[in-house]
């Protein structure tokens, strides 16, 4: 039997009396995309904070990185460990270049020399596809989507086993989507592990394996992507009754 690449079990978050993460177990298997879904509130990204450590742990639970502990390490070591993540919301720094925020990223990785570290900016900037200009120009001065993907490339750049990737859809365009679905399955296609947090469900049919659906902290369904989102369960919690919205695009 193999080993999944993450295993997290009965993790909880309380924040006083209010339970944000309640018992959330589940795993995934290298190569893997897995999506999750769930209304505003239903502890998405608390799920995420857990695995990273970013920025506070588990209150109870177990999480298992490539068959070893990482329950209440600190985030730097888990970041080395080939676990990295992007966040809801832009977290550039405005007045350095795209470069330059790539750069940062390859701090967690202080055993690099500088001419490592310059093939991996390189390297992480040509899976988002950004040009010459694009890598010059500051980051506040860059589209939503540019900065997006630049999120995803500083977090590629360490060179993870695992990548999660928080609500990336978030204020773009159709069209945007659509280049990053392409983006997603590229990277899932040339050996990269992901988890996916996000509202667009169309986004999460088109590039997850397994989809995870939570309400109020817990697990409400999982499975194929579009089982789930079929869940009478699902279209009354996330849905609203109206279940054509999961229906691929």
């Amino acid at each position: 039997m193999t080993i999944p690449l993450l295993q997290a079990s009965e993790l909880t978050k309380r924040f006083g009396a209010f339970v944000a993460v309640d018992g959330v177990s589940f795993s995934i298997e290298e190569g893997e995309v897995l999506g999750v879904a769930g209304p505003n509130g239903s502890g998405k990204s608390t799920l995420f904070n857990l695995l990273t450590g970013l920025p506070y742990h588990a209150d109870a639970g177990e999480i298992r990185f490539r068959g070893e502990s990482i329950a209440g390490a600190q985030p730097a070591r888990i970041a080395r460990k080939g676990l990295a993540r992007t966040f809801q919301k832009d977290t550039e720094f405005r007045t350095l270049s795209a470069r330059d925020n790539v750069l940062i990223g390859t701090y967690c990785r202080p055993e690099a020399d500088r001419a490592d570290r310059a093939r991996a900016i390189d390297r992480a900037l040509d899976r988002v596809e950004f040009d010459p200009e694009r890598r010059a120009r500051a980051a506040g001065d860059l589209s939503i989507f540019d900065k997006k993907r630049l999120m995803i490339a500083s977090a590629l750049v360490g060179e993870p086993k695992l990548l999660l990737l928080d609500e990336p859809a978030s204020g773009l365009t159709k069209p945007e989507i659509e280049q990053l679905r392409t983006l997603i399955l590229g990277l899932n296609k040339s050996g990269m592990t992901i988890i996916v947090i996000e509202h667009v469900l169309t986004l999460l049919v088109a590039v997850a394996s397994r989809l995870i659906v939570l309400n109020e902290g817990r697990v409400l369904s999982e499975g194929a992507p579009t089982v789930v989102v079929r869940d009478e369960r699902v279209i009354s919690a996330y849905l609203g009754g109206k279940a054509h919205h999961a229906a691929p695009a």
